[in-house]
């Protein structure tokens, strides 16, 4: 009868232990939850570090070379070295309206 006694209460206590480890807050849902957090945030720490990467090249680029410098004059400032023309293509306007006093003529005529 002891036995039997001494068996529920350890079958009772396997019981309680599993409930919190599977089905409480603190339990596998909880630790499920921090792995995928980290994993998160392991990527976002990678996309990081090479972004970082990245700057530090153009700030090595920009304080050990002169090709950088002048690629960034020439796009951002719009610079143009001392033996080089500069061309400027300028598209002709879509649907060209005609001059104001074109317009002005036009509409007199309209309502004659």
């Amino acid at each position: 009868m002891a036995l039997r006694i001494i068996a529920a209460i350890l079958l009772v206590l396997v019981l309680a232990l599993q409930y919190r480890l599977w089905v409480s807050p603190n339990g596998m849902r909880d630790l499920w939850r921090t792995e995928k957090a980290i994993e998160a945030q392991t990527q976002e720490n990678e996309r990081l570090a090479e972004r970082n990467r990245t700057l530090a090249a153009e700030v090595r680029d920009l304080k050990e070379g002169r090709a950088a410098i002048e690629e960034r004059a020439r796009t951002d400032l719009g610079m143009v070295g001392g033996n080089e023309t500069f061309f400027q293509v300028v598209p002709p306007p879509a649907a060209q309206a005609p001059p104001p006093e074109e317009r002005r003529t036009a509409q007199a005529g309209d309502q004659q």
